[in-house]
């Protein structure tokens, strides 16, 4: 009889779970689930925005698939993704690293490091571009020749600044998660390290990356798919331009569907987007593995 009530115990709050993310998964299908459907939908209607919906079968498709921006736009898309992720990876992982210290003023850095992800991409944008006019910004005011420069008239410099204005954003963000990550390792793989004579750059190397490869993954895979979604920030500091130097898939479904009141083909990106967001991000699933915390738990 005990044993049968001890049975009934250890099986009760397993029942319980899926009630317990139920709420969760109905606002994920409400709110994601949904409204992708919609888009996909949408993909497949020729639609201004205002009027009637009408089915236009895959005249969007063939419209977006053969333009001959489409190719363009997908490159800067991910030379950005690349840029951005290779210039935030290694500083934010250094700067959590520093941050992850006994230094008595490590609370107060964390502090100052997390005040630009605060701001609005809008305003960061709005504030940059100020300081960056040739006539009237930081490098005339100033009287500094090397900051005078038109920043934004010229396709090169214009996609080192949004680059420069992603990376200063988002590196507060990315040294949090990987502080966080540094403060998990077991302290006595340093002791041990230092035992043997290794120095701080050698434990660096051997000790703290490869405790980091989990989260390298998560940061990695949050940079990579974020990315895909930069639109006020490049929209308010370039408009895509120079010569469409900085025009991503975001910003190019936006002057489609709300500027061009091409709601079809803006559909259309919007579905390249999220299979190519998804594509990328089980393929970094991929190449992390899987971990071994998970594996216990499935062993057990």
């Amino acid at each position: 009889m005990s044993s049968l009530t001890g049975h009934r115990t250890h099986r009760e709050p397993r029942s319980i779970l899926p009630w317990l993310a139920a709420p969760a998964l109905v606002v994920f299908v409400g709110f994601a689930v949904v409204p992708l459907v919609g888009v996909f939908a949408l993909s497949f209607t020729t639609w201004d925005g205002i009027g009637a919906i009408h089915p236009s079968g895959l005249t969007s498709w063939r419209a977006v698939l053969t333009d001959p921006g489409l190719p363009h736009a997908l490159w800067v898309t991910f030379l950005v993704m690349a840029v951005s992720w290779a210039v935030q990876t290694p500083l934010s992982i250094l700067l959590g690293t520093f941050m992850a210290g006994r230094q008595r003023y490590r609370a107060v850095l964390g502090v100052v490091y997390f005040v630009p992800l605060m701001l609005s991409s809008a305003a960061i944008a709005i504030a940059y571009k100020a300081l960056l006019d040739p006539n009237f910004g930081l490098g005339a005011g100033l009287e500094v020749q090397a900051l005078s420069k038109d920043w934004l008239g010229r396709p090169g410099l214009a996609f080192g600044v949004v680059i420069f204005v992603v990376s200063w954003q988002f590196i507060p963000f990315h040294s949090l998660i990987y502080q966080g990550g540094v403060q998990q390792i077991p302290k006595s793989l340093y002791e041990a390290a230092q035992l043997d004579g290794a120095g701080r750059i050698r434990q660096f190397f051997s000790i703290t990356l490869p405790q980091l490869k989990y989260t390298i993954i998560t940061s990695s895979t949050l940079m990579v798919v974020g990315s895909l979604t930069f639109f006020d920030l490049i929209f308010i500091l370039t408009e895509g331009g120079p010569a469409d130097a900085t025009r991503v898939l975001a910003l190019d479904m936006y002057k489609r569907g709300f500027q061009a009141s091409l709601m079809g083909p803006a559909s259309v990106i919007a579905v390249i987007l999220v299979l190519v967001g998804l594509a990328l991000a089980l393929l970094l699933r991929r190449l992390g593995g899987r971990d071994a915390g998970a594996s216990q738990l499935e062993g057990a």
